[in-house]
């Protein structure tokens, strides 16, 4: 696809680059020569200084043969012009804005074609928050994302000692759990993939990625992981869109201590969030300070600061003095893969929140959703299988008989809609029917091109 991208910030560049990655031609649109100069010498991308809003330089970036427009500047205002542009002026099939405001929601007649011309809206504050969600409800979790409506969902644990699963192939844990129903569909060891087979022995310390059915998550997780005790208590060093955001949704469920070093900022998040959250003047990695506040008494600990260097020391100070969990908030690629399996529990990366949400809107096919893994160098995707026997790859078709791409593997299928779906575990006999919601794990993503054209229905397609 031709893709333009307005901003060479941290969001557009990251997106610039899981996108490049997938032989995408890119063009990147921003005001900053030097940055774009550095993005061309690390990535295969064109870059074009100037301002996105102004048709001539939409123009020079190629706008008349663009599939797509991503606009990730910093200011709506800026994004909400350039979609209009695009669609108005050179008529781009295809556009995406990252908008902060939630005055704008995906599908509101403003953002419509006869509006701001935005087909899709993408907010990483938004999407950062969900996911911290998912793991203040699931401690035990590395990752927790749901597919299908949120009927099954796929789950990163660390195998620790003491717990089930570990010193046990997997052919063994299905044995002594067989209530547990979940597909190991990847396990990792010293960031490298082992094959996930019956005969494969867990040990400590491996990353172990699990699909379940939604409603069992609780078991499965019990017995994989001990059961961490649920969160109550949480410190958020960081009052800025993110920590007012995820304040501002515990209200009601936890206890929220919040560090933020700039007093008018203190002033009016204490406006802003419900009275019974406390709002410190100070530094998250002032040990003194994190100590008054009893840190070593808080279930989790968020830095969710703007700096990744502070981030980082101040979470690690947090474990350091007894925080039970503790994750970061890390822009860098760079130091969100040093900090995997350190001190640090959790590395959380907005871009990386970001680009699945975008992948989904990039996939051909019929694909329903699409989340990126390991810091994007794996997916999961769902799909749903269209079509019948002979327009499909995939309808009327046993699991054995599939051409899959090699390493890519079946975790689950959603068969049914709403409350009357059902969450299957396919065997090899298993048959694929049409409406069929199937979710892959895709190990490398250079085999998505071939998954997609599973998806794709053909007019004479006779396998």
């Amino acid at each position: 696809m031709n893709i333009i991208i307005l901003g060479a910030g941290r969001v557009g560049e990251s997106v610039a680059e899981s996108l490049v990655s997938e032989q995408n031609d890119i063009t990147v649109i921003d005001m900053d020569p030097a940055r774009l100069r550095m993005l061309e010498e690390r990535i295969d991308l064109r870059g074009v200084v100037g301002n996105g809003i102004q048709p001539s330089v939409l123009r020079e970036a190629g706008a008349k043969d663009a599939d797509m427009v991503i606009a990730c500047a910093a200011n709506d205002e800026t994004n909400l012009v350039v979609c209009k542009v695009a669609h108005d002026i050179f008529n781009v099939p295809s556009t995406i804005a990252r908008l902060r405001s939630p005055e704008f929601a995906e599908g509101d007649e403003l953002l419509g074609r006869n509006g701001f011309a935005v087909d899709h809206v993408i907010c990483p504050e938004e999407s950062v928050t969900r996911y911290i969600h998912q793991l203040i409800s699931y401690p035990e979790a590395l990752q927790v994302l749901e597919f299908a409506d949120g009927r099954a969902s796929l789950i990163a644990i660390r195998a620790t000692h003491g717990g089930s699963l570990v010193g046990h192939t997997i052919g063994e844990f299905r044995e002594r759990f067989p209530h547990a129903e979940m597909r190991v569909v990847a396990l990792y060891r010293l960031d490298t993939e082992m094959e996930a087979t019956k005969s494969t022995r867990i040990l400590a310390g491996d990353e172990v990625f699990v699909l379940a059915d939604t409603q069992k998550i609780r078991y499965v997780l019990g017995a994989i992981h001990n059961i961490d005790k649920p969160v109550r208590r949480i410190m958020i060093a960081g009052g800025g869109k993110v920590g007012l955001r995820l304040a501002r949704s515990l209200e009601g469920q936890c206890q929220v201590k919040i560090i933020e070093h700039d007093l008018r900022r203190c002033e009016y998040l204490a406006s802003q969030v419900p009275s019974g959250m406390l709002i410190l003047n100070g530094d998250g990695a002032d040990e003194d300070l994190l100590l008054e506040e009893s840190v070593g008494e808080m279930d989790m600990f968020l830095a969710l600061t703007s700096d990744d260097e502070d981030n980082i020391m101040s979470a690690m100070l947090a474990k350091r003095m007894g925080a039970g969990r503790v994750m970061a908030l890390i822009n860098r690629r760079a130091y969100a893969d040093m900090m995997q399996g350190s001190t640090i529990d959790i590395a959380i990366s907005p871009s990386q929140t970001v680009i699945g949400e975008l992948l989904t809107h990039l996939r051909r096919g019929d694909v329903a959703a699409v989340h990126s893994l390991r810091r994007g160098a794996a997916e999961a995707l769902e799909g749903i299988a269209r079509g019948d026997v002979k327009t499909s790859k995939l309808v009327g078709r046993r699991v054995e008989e599939l051409r899959l791409p090699k390493g890519v593997r079946i975790g689950i299928i959603v068969r049914g809609e709403g409350r009357k779906s059902e969450v299957l575990m396919p065997h090899h006999d298993t048959v694929i029917q049409a409406d069929d919601h199937i979710i892959m794990f895709i190990p490398n993503k250079r085999l998505v091109r071939e998954v997609e054209r599973l998806f794709q229905v053909g007019a004479t397609f006779f396998g």
